[in-house]
């Protein structure tokens, strides 16, 4: 009797077991196709730029070196630092009591030399008269463009030598600057290209340029990079900026764009082709136009203006790559960079319920 007792308990023991593991079966299928059904997609906004980024300093429109050009004692100082002064404009006078005397000299002998020397003569004169006249202009220091004295550091009696710097002329009506473009992106530029510049002295702030001009040759750099240094100008810019204020910036190369993403697997057709999406909280079903983008992804053209939530229409294929991914679809990302630009912005993320439901 014992022997049928424990028989009955083994075979009890076994249907439990049975019935429990179809439970957890069911269960699990339950629980795997209810996560399947609850699948959605968010329609995310990207901003695509084809853009070459740059870096470097801005630099006034002309600038000029005020430098003696001989040695001399300073007799005047006509201007001061912030003045402006036109092209031609005597910003300092050094002592020329010498050069006006050996003028003033050679004039009265070439006025004799006319009435008794030969013409060869007058003619060798005239040449040296041109000699000394630039010597009496070598003593003053002047404004070879209009502009603004930036700064000024002499005063009447200094003795300055040749080459001496006594401050700085500029012009600045325009800002330019010099940029670093790599070899492989020189074909890409062309002139008037709009050129967006950042400063560190504005905050939030973005100033507009553009292309001027590159030259037709290549330079290595220190690093062993061959590239060719463009030219960039800003006409209108803020007074906070001055020159030598430091920038980063971007040449562009087309137009910023702005798309709207999301997972294929959000879009379904109807039997005449017509793509549509269905709202995740209404349920309500919208008619859209999309394009193909990637190989996981279309391109919202019409219909929607993003952030709306999606539930999933379609499903990836059984193979085992996709299976793979569709488990992990609750982490789906975003893009890091799109075509041969610079793509920024969330991507379409695949996952729960939206909030609320």
């Amino acid at each position: 009797m014992q022997k049928k007792k424990i028989i009955k308990i083994a075979l009890f023991t076994g249907i439990g077991i049975i019935v429990i593991g179809g439970l957890l079966f069911l269960i699990r299928n339950l629980l795997a196709n209810k996560n399947k059904e609850n699948v959605f997609y968010t329609v995310n906004k990207e901003t695509y730029e084809n853009v070459i980024e740059i870096s470097g300093t801005v630099a006034a429109a002309q600038e000029q070196t005020l430098q003696a050009l001989s040695d001399g004692t300073v007799l005047a100082v006509y201007v001061q630092a912030g003045d402006k002064v036109k092209k031609g404009d005597v910003i300092l006078q050094l002592d020329d009591t010498t050069e006006q005397y050996n003028l003033a000299k050679h004039d009265y002998d070439m006025a004799t030399t006319r009435i008794s020397g030969s013409e060869r003569e007058l003619k060798l004169m005239e040449t040296q008269r041109l000699s000394l006249v630039q010597k009496i202009a070598d003593r003053q220091v002047v404004a070879t463009f209009d502009g603004i004295v930036a700064d000024l550091d002499v005063a009447v009696g200094d003795s300055l030598e040749a080459k001496d710097t006594v401050g700085t002329l500029v012009n600045i009506d325009y800002l330019t600057a010099e940029v670093e473009i790599a070899e492989t992106d020189v074909q890409k530029l062309a002139v008037g290209q709009k050129v967006n510049f950042t400063f560190s002295a504005l905050e939030n702030e973005t100033v507009e340029g553009y292309v001027t001009g590159w030259p037709a040759i290549g330079e290595i750099t220190s690093r062993g990079a061959t590239v060719v240094t463009a030219k960039v100008r800003i006409d209108n810019y803020p007074a906070a900026i001055l020159p030598n204020f430091s920038f980063t910036g971007k040449i562009e190369l087309s137009p910023t764009e702005e798309n709207l993403v999301v997972s294929r697997y959000a879009i379904a057709y109807d039997e005449d082709g017509q793509a549509y999406v269905e709202l995740a909280r209404s349920g309500k079903v919208i008619n859209v136009s999309v394009q193909r983008y990637g190989k996981e992804y279309v391109k919202i053209l019409e219909g929607l203006s993003g952030g709306e939530v999606l539930k999933q229409l379609t499903k990836p294929k059984s193979s085992g790559w996709n299976k793979n991914r569709e488990g992990g679809m609750g982490g789906q990302g975003g893009f890091g960079r799109a075509g041969g630009g610079n793509g920024t912005g969330g991507g379409a993320g695949a996952g729960g319920p939206p909030p609320g439901m």
